[in-house]
């Protein structure tokens, strides 16, 4: 796609509509646009989310009038192809050539970890995406902010609903062989056991696996089968597993089940435990303005789910933090300190904070896939308030343990 096609500017006359909640506009800001570089996915097999992540900050902006905190805004997309060599390219294209002020992702966990010191190097405030575990803990730079979640934080959630609510204590677990899926099950075999329960296999399968029928020959006798899939995966997994004759409990983190995918499952999803930074049926008035939204900009069909939620809140976030620079974003340091400052106590996914390594505090949503007359829709059961990225545990002592990975936590069998 031309390069003229990515790039997003103010066009006079668009009426701005009701987004997030008003904050002021300063008295003097500078005169120059503001540009925000997007480091998604659009090719490849994790190019639907990303191209939902562009939706999402796009839509936002559109409502504005592509206009914050007294400053124009131009947008600029680049596709990083899904790959950590393409992710480091198009990031040194954003900051040399571009000139942006701000960039928001990339989209996936290795995708971070490739561009992480070059936009630390860079100086470049960076609201990251990708749930790369180390970036807000081990690993942190003053320059970058995660404002989307933790692999493991909504998987917390997860572990302790399975023991706590569900009362089952054993699990095998299936997950993609990279940094996400590592860390997703981390979290979640780290609450389950902490609370007396056991994982008993953890199973890791290729990002472009199409048969999943081996692994789920090597699923043991347990009570969940907890699915830390991304992408399609989910689905082929859960589809193939359920006419193979599993009989587990199946449960997700927050990709297995997104309102993104959860229409192309059949029957074979429902009763699906799953837990989500953001749930399409949360009653709120900020929730359904970001729908409204996404509508108006991108038509009655549009999906919308975390991903385009979390881009979206970007944008609030951004908006609310040229508040408190008087819309400058020339000393780095200080545009970043005022990002972390921000408190919003109404965002579609909810009130959102940031802790003392830069990373947000959220509610975790725990849904159940239901079938509403011909559709599979997720239903909320359960929210959990003020998820950390540490959970309940200590940050210092936390920290003092190996980030997950795909031996920690070991199996205790």
């Amino acid at each position: 796609m031309p390069r003229h096609i990515q790039r997003r500017t103010f066009l006079a006359g668009t009426a701005a509509v009701a987004g997030a909640a008003a904050i002021p506009m300063p008295a003097i800001a500078q005169g120059a646009p503001m540009k925000i570089g997007l480091l998604t996915v659009k090719t490849g097999p994790l190019a639907a989310g990303g191209l939902h992540a562009e939706e999402g900050i796009t839509s936002f902006l559109k409502d504005k009038n592509f206009t914050l905190g007294g400053r124009k805004v131009e947008l600029l997309v680049a596709d990083t192809g899904g790959n950590p060599a393409g992710a480091k390219t198009k990031a040194q294209e954003l900051v040399e050539r571009d000139k942006v002020d701000i960039v928001l992702g990339p989209f996936a966990a290795f995708e971070l970890l490739a561009t992480l010191d070059y936009l630390a190097q860079a100086k470049m405030p960076t609201l990251a995406f990708a749930g790369a575990e180390d970036v807000t803990q081990r690993k942190g730079n003053p320059y970058l902010t995660r404002t989307s979640y933790t692999s493991a934080q909504a998987l917390y959630a997860l572990g302790d609903y399975v023991s706590k609510e569900m009362k089952l204590k054993t699990a095998a677990t299936i997950a993609d062989d990279f940094a996400f899926g590592y860390e997703q099950i981390g979290g979640f075999q780290r609450v389950l056991e902490e609370d007396g329960g056991k994982v008993v296999a953890k199973l890791w399968s290729p990002l472009n696996t199409a048969d999943y029928a081996p692994y789920i020959a090597q699923v043991p006798a347990c009570d969940v089968v907890c699915v830390g899939l991304a992408g399609a995966n989910p689905i082929k997994f859960i589809k193939q597993a359920k006419g193979l004759g599993i009989r587990q409990q199946l449960i997700g983190g927050s990709t297995t089940a997104d309102d993104t995918i959860i229409g192309a499952y059949g029957d074979e999803v429902v009763g699906l435990i799953n837990t989500n930074p953001y749930s399409l049926d949360i009653d709120s008035e900020a929730n359904k303005r970001f729908i409204a939204a996404m509508r108006k900009n991108y038509g009655d069909g549009v999906r919308i789910g975390h991903y385009a939620a979390c881009f979206y809140i970007d944008g609030m976030v951004i908006e609310a933090a040229l508040a408190k620079t008087g819309g400058k974003t020339d000393n780095p340091e200080q545009f970043v300190k005022a990002i972390r400052s921000v408190t919003l106590a109404e965002t579609p996914r909810g009130p959102i904070s940031f802790d003392d390594h830069g990373n947000v505090v959220i509610d975790v949503y725990v849904r159940r896939a239901e079938k509403q007359g011909s559709k599979i829709v997720n239903k909320t059961i359960k929210t959990y308030h003020k998820v950390s990225q540490f959970w309940t545990m200590d940050p210092a002592a936390f920290l003092k343990q190996p980030v997950f990975s795909r031996d920690y936590p070991p199996l205790k069998s």
